[in-house]
């Protein structure tokens, strides 16, 4: 049975003393919860504290980004090495980093070699515009970004994938649950294709798209998904907190 996987994606959010404040407001409730992988993914400026808050608890940390260079003269990126012994995830591929910052399918590529490389766990971000979706090419276009991303890597080695439909980020308007899921089986049987049916069913696929405690038991419930990368609600501590009770519960009675 794969463990599921919430992760919270703090994004530009947090000063130092806020993210202190954050995590001491829902440290002991998520450390009482098990069944359940929990990651945090503070600024970078907050790595290092919110590391030696979570130490001796079952919370990981994960840093929202880096570069594919393992150093040099790449003035503002941050290096897989730098990030090795600090924290265990990091998230590429984020639609946010596709839009704005120029993260193409190569770069992407790029940088999930050199995290599996450094032993690093990627969170693979993939999924559709509102455009694409209603042009009936959501199936296209993420099987396309998952080909792309595993280009020439002989393994996968733990990679977790988010599914974020990119109409569904920040909106308030998330997918349903059999949308969610048709698109994470869709996802699995793209990676059965690169690395063959073992590998894709230990795969552990995430939803993410608007999801709070009020609609996370209809995508857990769901057989191919297997958490959330949670964005805005994962800056409430009661909400992030109640999004991984439902999660320990349904998987538990399930």
């Amino acid at each position: 049975m794969r463990t599921p996987i919430i992760a919270a994606n703090w994004k530009m959010n947090t000063n130092v003393a806020e993210a202190i404040e954050l995590v001491k407001a829902m440290k002991k409730k998520l450390n009482s919860i098990s069944g359940v992988e929990k990651v945090l993914c503070p600024p970078f400026i907050s790595l290092t504290t919110v590391g030696e808050l979570i130490k001796g608890t079952s919370i990981e940390l994960g840093a929202q980004n880096m570069y594919f260079e393992r150093s040099g003269a790449f003035t503002g990126e941050i290096s897989p090495l730098m990030l090795k012994g600090l924290c265990r995830y990091v998230i590429l591929g984020h639609s946010e980093r596709r839009a704005l910052f120029g993260d193409t399918d190569q770069i992407i590529n790029k940088k999930l070699r050199a995290a599996i490389e450094s032993g690093l766990i990627p969170i693979l971000c993939v999924g559709e515009s509102l455009k694409q979706n209603e042009a009936g090419e959501t199936i296209e276009v993420v099987t396309k970004q998952v080909n792309a991303a595993f280009e020439g890597i002989d393994s996968p080695e733990g990679t977790v994938i988010a599914y974020e439909p990119i109409w569904a980020i920040g909106t308030g308007k998330a997918a349903s649950g059999d949308q969610a899921n048709a698109i994470s089986g869709m996802i699995r049987s793209a990676v059965a294709k690169l690395y063959g049916d073992p590998v894709a069913g230990e795969l552990r696929i995430q939803y993410g798209g608007s999801v709070n405690s009020a609609n996370m038991a209809e995508f857990i419930s769901q057989p191919d998904i297997d958490g959330a990368l949670v964005g805005g609600a994962s800056l409430k501590s009661v909400e992030f907190t109640g999004i991984i009770e439902q999660t320990a519960k349904i998987k538990k009675a399930g």
